[in-house]
Parts: C-alpha cells; sequence; structure tokens
C-alpha cells in the first residue's frame, strides 16, 4: 500500500505488487498525479524494503528507511487507534511529511548482489537443518524422498558458496576488503562476506558504536529515579542477521581464541557471565570489523583489543 501526503485529504493511496511489475504500476501510478521528484519513506522489513527503496531510489527519488519502531512511536504521538495497510500508509507519508528523515542510501551493485548471495546461502542451510531434523523420523517411505532433498540442496549450497567466492574475487574492492576482514582472529569466510555486504568499506557509519547499534548489538539501560534498576540488555533493534553471523565467532573467541583471552578474562573478572562475555565479544567483532574497513589497515591487537 502507498499514499501520498499531500493528497492524503483525498486518500490517494493504491495498492502495488512488491515486483518489478508492481513498480511499474507505481511509476505509472505517480505520473498519473504528477509527481515528480518526492521524498519516499518506508519501514525497514528487511528485502521487502529493499526493493522498494531501491527501486524509488534508481528513479531519482528520495528515499528514507525508517525503523518500525519509530513509526509506532509517532502514531501513539497521533492516537492512531486504527491499524489497517491504509492507516499504515498514511501515516508513514504523514511522518515522512513532518519529520523529513535521513535520506538512505542504495548499496553499490556488487555490494547488493554480495548480500542477495549471502541471503540465498542462509536459506538453503537453514533448510538443508530442517530437512535434516526431519529424515531420523520420518516414515521408510519417505526418507528417500527426504534424501534426495538433502543431496540437492547439498549441490545448491556448494554452487552458491562458489558464486559467492568468485563473486568477491571478481572484484577488486570486495577482494580487498576481504582480505582485511580476514586478518580478524575468529572470523571465517560466511561472517566475512556478510560483514562486508552490510559495512561495505566501512563509510556507512561515522563510527564503530553505530556499526554496533546498526546490529542491534548497544546496551539497552532501564532506569527510572531511584527504584527502577532493571538488568541492561542488547537493543535488538537491528538487523538479525549480522548478529547470527557474529554469534559463533564470538563463541569461538570466547572459547578458544588467544587473542581475545585478555578481554574475556577482564569481563570475568567483573562477574560476567558466559552469555553476558559471548555478546560482548560480538560487539567486539562487529566494532573492530568497522574500523579496519574505515581505516583500510589489517588488524592490529594492540590496537583492536588493547
Amino acid at each position: 500500500m502507498v499514499c501520498l501526503a499531500h493528497k492524503i485529504p483525498d486518500r490517494a493511496s493504491k495498492v502495488i505488487a512488491n515486483s518489478p511489475a508492481g513498480f511499474a504500476t507505481l511509476d505509472a501510478w505517480l505520473a498519473k498525479h504528477a509527481v515528480g521528484p518526492l521524498h519516499a519513506c518506508c519501514e525497514a522489513t528487511g528485502p521487502y524494503s529493499e526493493a522498494i527503496a531501491t527501486h524509488l531510489a534508481d528513479a531519482g527519488h528520495v528515499v528514507s528507511v525508517v525503523n518500525p519502531a519509530t513509526v509506532a512511536a509517532f502514531a501513539r504521538t497521533q492516537l492512531v487507534r486504527a491499524k489497517t495497510d491504509r492507516q499504515d500508509a498514511r501515516l508513514i507519508a504523514q511522518f515522512c511529511a513532518q519529520h523529513r528523515p535521513a535520506p538512505w542510501q542504495p548499496l553499490p551493485p556488487a555490494q547488493r548482489r554480495l548480500l542477495a548471495l549471502v541471503r540465498d546461502l542462509h536459506d538453503l542451510q537453514t533448510m538443508r537443518v530442517t530437512e535434516a531434523n526431519r529424515l531420523p523420523d520420518a516414515y521408510p517411505d519417505i526418507q528417500p524422498r527426504i534424501q534426495r532433498h538433502l543431496d540437492f540442496l547439498d549441490a545448491e549450497i556448494e554452487r552458491v558458496k562458489t558464486t559467492l567466492a568468485e563473486h568477491i574475487d571478481h572484484h577488486d574492492d570486495l577482494r580487498g576488503r576481504r582480505d582485511l576482514l580476514d586478518s580478524v582472529p575468529g572470523l571465517g569466510e560466511t561472517t566475512i562476506a556478510w560483514l562486508l555486504a552490510y559495512l561495505g568499506d566501512g563509510q556507512r557509519f561515522a563510527c564503530a558504536k553505530q556499526a554496533a547499534a546498526f546490529a542491534g548489538l548497544t546496551p539497552r539501560l532501564h532506569e527510572s529515579g531511584s527504584s527502577v534498576r532493571a538488568h541492561a540488555s542488547i537493543d535488538k533493534q537491528g538487523h538479525a542477521d549480522l548478529r547470527r553471523a557474529l554469534y559463533m565467532p564470538a563463541v569461538s573467541a570466547y572459547a578458544r581464541c588467544a587473542a581475545y583471552a585478555p578481554f574475556v578474562q577482564r569481563l570475568r573478572d567483573r562477574g560476567k557471565a558466559p552469555k553476558l562475555i559471548i555478546t560482548a565479544l560480538m560487539r567486539k567483532l562487529i566494532t573492530i570489523a568497522q574500523a579496519i574497513l574505515k581505516s583500510g589497515k589489517p588488524f592490529d591487537p594492540a590496537l583492536h583489543l588493547g
């Protein structure tokens, strides 16, 4: 559902498909309303919002992609009680007109394809885990079909891994950044690919703290007055993809990576539980990756773990 802010009294809204055909319909609809370059706004919903945002940006419009929690907070200030697709579209249009959120920058084509490939690889691996879990308890007549599906998924996973590696090798900038991140202890090929896809050349964020917030790995405090002191937790208002990609490297760093042993010991001495230390390592890894990509210099223990 799309809505034009300056046409809200006239309820100028339209349902379009989130597909190239739907985007063509949107272009024709905007032309019908004599709309030139505009400031478009949508909620961040992963690949779904990225598709329409990229199309509008490529068409020359200013695009903002905002956190759904921001729009929900705005809805409360407007005392909105109903929730329908039409109402949501009108609300986002009003929010954009009143607050003028910061412009969103589409990923460069090479980085865009990289993100699509790592997402595809994750989806295939998720399907394989599901099928592998089904296999032992499946009815005997069904097990061969599940095994054929597993064999197919194994082949596709290897094919995507090969395509992913070739894509990085084919682009000098991606290959150079991969080599920089490969210098970080604990980071493997798949995690590096996720970091390259989201962090790019490191210029997307002004500082490492912003990169951690993008992944939803910054502390969230809950304090009020002198009586409310809830335990701090990570914010999680960020990309779950990055948190998931960083989890196993953090577990490995916690258990057997000598480079992080002093950092882990400092947290242990402060009484931190293993789960909190692993979360801190996830945050440490993404801040190191951001700093390395932005500076263009490989990992330096004295600098990054001092």
